[in-house]
Order: C-alpha cells, then structure tokens, then sequence
C-alpha cells in the first residue's frame, strides 16, 4: 500500500463530512439473476489505487461483480489519491470513468470542483447495514465503502497483554522503545487529541494534549514516516509499542510470526477511523443502474469482510464476516460499532496546520 499510504498520510485540509441522513428511503431492488441479465455485456470504467489497495478492489469487488452480472469492468489505476485527482482533473467534461474509489481528501477534492455526480441512495439497499455516520461523506458525494482504522502496534514478546488504554504510551518501562506518528500524518493529529482528553481537554481545548506529549519528548526513539523501518525495529526487538498507527501500512510483515508485532483497538477510549469513498464522476461514460449495482456490491457483507481482510481496514457493513486468518489485525464490526471515533475534518482542516507546527517543534530536536 505504499502509493496509499502517501496520500493517506496527509492531515485532511478541505474535507467536509456531510452525513446522511438516519433514514435509508426505500431500496431499489434487483436480484443477482436480473442483474445478470441486465447488465451482461456493459461496460463499467474504474479508477483505482495503482497499489495492493487496488488490487484487493480489482479481486474482492470488480471481478466478483463481474461474474455476478456478466458486466465487463475496465480498470485503470494511479499513483495514490492525488494521481487519481489528477486524471479526473486532467479529463474535465470528457466522459472516462464510472466509479473511482478513493481517500476522503480527494472526494472532497473533486466535489468541491464540480466534478461528481451525487449518488442515488435509493439504489444502494446495502446501505441499510451501514450505520449512518459511515454511509455518505464529501457533503453528500462519496459512498463510504471502507474504515481506515488506527491503533496500538505492539511487541507481542515484551508486551504480554494488549494494551487497553492510550495510557500505555506514557508508560515509563517503554522509554527508548516507544514509536509515534509523523507530523504530517492524520493520525499525528489524532494522537493530539487523545493526549488531549487522557489530560483533561478536548479537540476544542487541545493544550493539554500538547503538553502531555511533551512527556514523550525524550522517550521516542522514532517518529514512524517509514512504515518498512517500523517493522523491521519490530523484528529485531528495538521497539515495544507505538502508535497511533494502522497495519495497513505493513500488510505483509504483521502477518508474520518473526515480526512480533500485534494491533489493538480495544482501547477504553476508543479508536481513530476515517472514511475511504467510492465517487461517481459527473461526466461518466457509463450506465447509471450499472454504476449504483457496482457501488452496491462493493457494500455487500460477504465483499466488505474480504476487501478489509485483504488491505487490513475496517469494514463499514455491519454485518460484514472478517475471515478467520485476518481478525487479529482488523476491528470487527462490534468494535467499529463500540469504539470507533471517526475524524471531524471539517473542524479539523481549521486548525491542522498549527497543530502540525506544534507536533513538528516538539519532537524535532
């Protein structure tokens, strides 16, 4: 997920989160085999990460929707969100992708430019297993399709039990072997506000938070902007916890016993989340029922549970079933129901860049 996570890593600067609202209108309906029907020999145009984000879209939701309707998906994939931003910029009023899936900066992005199409929730009865807060964003133009989720990493060999407070990052014992986000990633700004809270104040009140990271000034033996370093400080036993930090940046190497690494998002204070979209471009080639059954199917439970086994992210289906291999590393939708806190950008974007200061003069000697 390297392309992804670059652009992932950017404090969000201009997103609005529009919610929908708590009532889902009637569903329209349509069965697989009507769906077959209907949409065999369609076209249906992608635009998706260029990395192993895309290719778990590319395996878990276009091809599976392509034997279930006989449509024919064509993917073309970018260089993270901006490069995706790019193209779409790039093609103005010229008709070239269907359906795009992206982080939330970049949905805002294009919604603020004009560029999407807003979708019809009346052909998205998946969404009824959606909660609310997940089902919509970018002011009404993105469909939220996955949960990008931020915990604990932890040293399942010097660390016997997962940690189940954002307190354990203040622990002495962990001086010199302690891990924390960079300043120019959200969830630096994140971990803002949970210090914030743990000392007494809020998003709104964030003096706090600050001064209790000071305390971590001289026991952080790295700020984590290289997710493969982080691992390997991991496998070799030089780090013992960190975060907040998501395993969707080493999807591969948590997986592996040798790394000793394990994710919590069992904290008492809850975890940090924020929305992946699916847009519909205002100038699309395509069908709009095969759009909405294409969006649609990438909210099914059974595609939803695959997608977030695959990239490591939370699922936004409640009813979504992680396989077995992947539970350890991805929250469940209990969880996400529980405790997930999903980023206020609005409010967020006002005051981001003097958080950024702040966190970067901090940790910067």
């Amino acid at each position: 997920m390297q392309h992804f996570k670059a652009g992932r890593r950017q404090v969000i600067k201009t997103l609005g989160t529009a919610l929908a609202a708590s009532a889902i209108p009637m569903p329209f309906i349509s069965t697989a085999k009507a769906q077959s029907s209907r949409f065999a020999g369609k076209t249906l145009r992608l635009l998706t990460w260029s990395d192993d984000t895309g290719a778990a879209a590319l395996r878990n939701i276009a091809e599976t929707f392509s034997k279930q309707t006989g449509a024919r998906v064509v993917a073309d994939r970018a260089d993270g969100t901006s490069g995706m931003v790019a193209k779409v910029k790039a093609a103005g009023e010229r008709p070239t992708y269907d359906v795009i899936t992206l982080a939330g900066v970049g949905a805002a992005g294009l919604a603020d430019a004009g560029l999407l199409a807003k979708p019809d929730l009346n052909r998205l009865p998946n969404l009824k297993d959606v909660a609310p807060q997940y089902r919509t964003g970018a002011n009404g133009f993105g469909i939220g399709y996955l949960l990008w989720s931020d915990g604990l990493i932890y040293n399942t060999a010097t660390v016997k039990s997962a940690p189940s407070s954002y307190e354990a990052l203040w622990d002495p014992k962990y001086a010199g072997r302690l891990f924390l986000p960079p300043p120019e990633w959200a969830e630096a700004v994140d971990l803002a506000i949970i210090a914030a809270k743990l000392a007494g104040g809020s998003q709104q009140n964030i003096d706090p938070g600050f001064t209790k990271l000071a305390q971590l000034k001289d026991r952080v033996m790295t700020l984590g902007e290289n997710p493969n370093q982080v691992a390997d400080l991991f496998r070799t036993g030089s780090l013992d916890i960190g975060g907040i930090y998501s395993p969707a940046f080493f999807p591969d190497q948590i997986r592996k016993p040798d790394y000793k690494m394990g994710v919590t998002y069992g904290m008492k204070e809850g975890f940090a989340t924020q929305l992946m979209f699916s847009v519909i471009p205002k100038a699309h080639p395509g069908d709009l029922d095969l759009i909405h059954a294409f969006i649609n199917h990438s909210l099914d439970a059974g595609v939803q549970g695959r997608m977030a086994a695959d990239v490591l992210n939370g699922p936004v289906n409640a009813k979504a079933v992680i396989p077995v291999e992947s539970r350890a590393f991805v929250p469940s939708p209990q969880q996400i129901a529980e405790k997930a806190v999903l980023h206020d950008d609005k409010a967020l974007a006002i005051v981001q860049p003097a958080w950024i200061k702040r966190y970067t003069s901090l940790f910067s000697a």
